[in-house]
């Protein structure tokens, strides 16, 4: 992978946290900066430890697979993002969300796992393109904290309606992502 497909794919990554990081700074009405800095770390931090995990189940697997791997990578991909266009296009932004001073740590961590789970099948697929994991996972916690951060900072002004297109547009980034691992491997633009 290229360093400009890791950085989109990181941020691609990073969508759902951010749809999250909004409606967590929207029913907190005015985060504090030290409450936005803790909800990105925890969101950044697991999200960069998820396509580990990911990667060495992959690896695990990749000897049986290595045929097949672009149409992995593919299936994956285009399956986590239409997941996340789907959750987009389902959410409410009518519903209303209870006001709360600071989000429990738990809360939080299992948010972020909750939001981070396509990150480990992204990083299932990463096996079997053998990419520097470890730049990758650094990528994409790094755009993980600051699109977690800036959702909470966002969420205070715009409200949990963004939220939706937030993970519309990550899922339709994972989806073209996946199409272009595709068409690479199938040599189709050759």
């Amino acid at each position: 992978m290229s360093f400009y497909a890791v950085i989109i794919l990181a941020f691609g990554m990073s969508m759902d946290a951010f749809a999250a990081a909004i409606g967590k700074g929207a029913a907190l009405h005015r985060p504090p900066f030290k409450e936005v800095l803790r909800t990105g770390l925890i969101f950044g931090i697991i999200e960069a430890i998820t396509p580990v995990i990911g990667w060495g189940i992959g690896l695990a697997a990749s000897q049986f697979i290595m045929n097949w791997d672009h149409w992995v990578a593919f299936i994956l991909l285009f399956v986590l993002g239409s997941r996340m266009i789907v959750e987009g296009i389902r959410k409410d932004p009518n519903e209303p969300e209870v006001v709360q001073h600071r989000h429990g740590f738990w809360l939080l961590v299992t948010t972020a796992i909750a939001t981070s789970l396509d990150a480990m099948a992204v990083g299932v697929g990463l096996a079997f393109l053998q990419v520097n994991i470890v730049v990758t996972a650094l990528a994409i916690g790094a755009a993980t904290t600051l699109m977690a951060a800036s959702g909470m900072l966002l969420g205070r002004f715009l409200g949990a309606k963004i939220g939706k297109w937030a993970e519309i547009l990550g899922g339709l980034v994972l989806i073209g992502i996946g199409s272009s691992i595709l068409v690479e491997h199938l040599g189709l633009l050759n």
